[in-house]
């Protein structure tokens, strides 16, 4: 009985728990919804009018956000970037984290540069924003390419970690069955590993697309002054010295969020399974 009771009340603070958190997710869902809908004049204090949905449910404000932050030539740099970092991430952080998997237990030399690269995560961006934007308009790559070219760094710690991680549900007697039919090492990690790390594959892409595609910061330091403005970028016209355009800044981040979101979905099936293979200690 005392079992019984300990598992009953167990299970409903599990539901407390997951009722609290969809609430916490659904309500700022529903607070952006309503407002990217209602007119400014509709706007209020009063918390009864602020929870009320708007009274006529119009488009305008996505037409008026979408004209004010020239939205589809912003979609389309935002689109570009994150696309070529989760192209580049897949490709170079799964190499390496391949060969450091690999090795980093018979060799020290790849365990310290396992260390040394997952080091990287403790690193503020505060501390590197002043050299990055200096030395990246010296170079000439105050543009994009220098932005995705940081984004590759940025999320190579973190990246390199879950793809040496999740190398250790992956048995050794593969790549020795390829080596004995006369596969070189390049030929085994293309026909063999990379295409059993796509869990893992589809978990980098989201977390890295989910990173790149709402940064402001990097674009604002690396391509201020610049043509190519990204969404995140395009949406700081809403906020003004004297206060923000909810209505369409509301809308705005919705537009931002489809995108996402539909990416999202299609990777989800694979996700779960690759943050818990690949999250293991190196």
């Amino acid at each position: 009985m005392r079992r019984l009771k300990r598992k009953q009340g167990t299970n409903w603070f599990l539901t407390f728990v997951l009722i609290l958190g969809c609430l916490t997710v659904l309500f700022p869902l529903y607070m952006t919804v309503i407002i990217a809908f209602k007119n400014p004049s509709e706007m209020t204090n009063d918390v009864a009018g602020a929870l009320a949905p708007p009274s006529s449910w119009s488009f305008d404000n996505f037409a008026e956000a979408m004209r004010v932050t020239n939205f589809w030539s912003a979609l389309s740099n935002s689109l570009i970037i994150t696309g070529i970092t989760i192209i580049l991430s897949v490709l170079i952080h799964s190499i390496a984290g391949y060969v450091i998997g690999r090795n980093m237990r018979r060799k020290k030399g790849y365990k310290l540069a396992y260390f040394y690269i997952v080091s990287g995560m403790f690193v503020p961006f505060a501390i590197l924003m002043m050299p990055l934007v200096k030395e990246t308009a010296q170079i000439g790559l105050a543009n994009p390419i220098g932005v995705i070219l940081l984004y590759l760094v940025f999320y190579m710690p973190m990246n390199v970690m879950l793809y040496s991680g999740y190398l250790k549900n992956i048995p050794l007697d593969m790549e020795e069955a390829a080596e004995i039919d006369g596969a070189s090492t390049w030929k085994t990690y293309w026909t063999v590993i990379f295409p059993m790390m796509k869990p893992m594959h589809a978990t980098v892409a989201v977390l890295t697309a989910l990173g790149t595609w709402n940064d402001v910061m990097t674009p604002l330091v690396i391509m201020s002054g610049s043509e190519n403005t990204t969404l995140p970028l395009a949406q700081l016209n809403f906020q003004t010295q004297f206060g923000t355009n909810y209505n369409l800044a509301f809308a705005s981040y919705l537009l931002s969020l489809i995108p996402i979101l539909i990416f999202y979905v299609v990777c989800q099936k694979q996700i779960i399974g690759g943050v818990a293979n690949g999250a293991v200690k190196g």
